[in-house]
This record gives C-alpha cells, structure tokens and sequence, in this order.
C-alpha cells in the first residue's frame, strides 16, 4: 500500500486512488475513458467506471417516475342534431258536432169541428156521413224520405205508411190522398197529388201539387173528419 503526497493510502503506485495525484506529487489531470468526465478518484462520478480496472459500480438510476394513469373519461357520444320542428298548427276550437235530424211523427184523430164545416158545405155526400162515436188516436213515426198518406186498396196496389183505412174508416179520405216528403234539413213538407176531397193545412185548402212546408204543431185536414197533427218527438 503507498501513499500519495496528499496522505491518502492507495493501491496504485502510479496514480493515488483518492485523488488521482501521481505518486510522485504532479497533478496530471485523467479522464474517464468511457464518458470523458475528468477523475476525482478510483471512480469516475458520472458513470463509475473504476479506474484501477476493477468492476465498474454502476449507480442505477432511480426509476422514472411511472406517470399515473389517466382516470377514465366517459365520452359521451355525441348527441344527434334536434329534429326541426314542424310547425304547430293554429289553435282552433274543436268543432261541435252537427245535431242529428230531429225525429217526426204524425197524430191521427177525427176532429169534430173539421167535420161539422164539411158538413156545412152541403155537399151531395154530406147528409149521409156521421162523426165517427169512437176513434183512437194514432201515432205514426215518419220515417225515410216520403211518406204517402191514404186508405190501402189491394185491388189498386197501394199501401200507404200512413193507413186511414180503418175502422173507423173515413169515406173522404182518397186512395192516395197527400204526401209527406223529407227535406235536406231534416223538416217536412206536405203534398196533395190530386185528392177528390181536398188537403188543408191550418185551416187553409191547399193547391194542387204544391209542396207547403211543415212546422211543430200544424194541423193537416183531409177527408170528412181526419186530422194529422204533425210533431216533432223527443230524442
């Protein structure tokens, strides 16, 4: 073991292991041979290449750091555009429903008063006809678009929807003697085809194929004593 002038023990005799003075006391500056750094001792600081030929201490570099994993991020696909809106229709109040055809009837009785101003025409029948003792008051429901008015006859083919056959049965009543006929609106009118006797609504004679429009309450005369009252029934 030798000493260099420095004092430090040393196991080379050319070089002190310490401070890489010559033995002999000149300071010859030694560079690592392996990354150029100059010497400081018997090994080199950058990369610890021993300078007397032993095995080189290899200082490990402290790990890198291990970047930390990103925290997963929910991507949310991306929303699809808005569909354009159509644009609202104009508010407007639902419509009332249309008010269905009202319902009609026709009431059949024998007015006596009708009769005796029949009677007092002094026709070539009238001596011979009497006021009904017992009749019935008869409700017919007008149905369809026309509804004839007279005394079935199967010899002749008819058959009215409304019947004054009888009993009792109305001699001045004609075959087919008027006709009720449905308008567009749901109201009726009344038509004499071209009786023997006559038709009168309200008192008053109406003309022959004339169609006289019919309200709540009229009265048809016809015949010596039949009265059709003409109503309109609750629905």
């Amino acid at each position: 073991m030798a000493t260099c002038p420095s004092g430090h023990d040393s196991s080379d005799y050319d070089f002190c292991d310490v401070c890489g003075i010559t033995m002999g006391g000149d300071v010859i500056p030694v560079v690592c041979p392996r990354c150029g750094v100059p010497r400081a001792g018997q090994f080199c600081e950058a990369c610890g290449h021993d300078f007397t030929g032993g095995v080189p201490i290899v200082s490990a570099a402290p790990p890198a750091a291990t970047p930390a994993p990103l925290a997963p991020t929910s991507v949310q696909p991306a929303a699809p555009p808005p569909a354009p809106q159509a644009p609202s229709a104009p508010s407007t109040p639902p419509a009332s429903p249309g008010e269905s055809a009202p319902a009609w009837a026709a009431l059949v009785t024998a007015d006596q008063g009708y009769f005796e101003s029949v009677r007092a025409t002094g026709g070539p029948d009238a001596g011979g006809i009497t006021f009904p003792v017992y009749c019935p008051q008869r409700r017919f429901h007008l149905a369809g678009t026309e509804v004839r008015v007279g005394r079935r006859s199967a010899h002749s083919g008819i058959d009215p929807e409304i019947d004054l056959a009888g009993p009792p049965a109305d001699p001045g009543v004609s075959r087919l003697h008027a006709v009720l006929i449905k308008g567009a609106d749901g109201s009726w009118s009344v038509v004499d085809p071209g009786s023997a006797n006559g038709t009168l609504v309200n008192g008053a004679e109406i003309a022959r194929d004339e169609l006289v429009p019919l309200r709540d309450g009229d009265r048809i005369h016809l015949g010596a004593w039949t009265q059709l009252t003409i109503v309109r029934e609750n629905t």
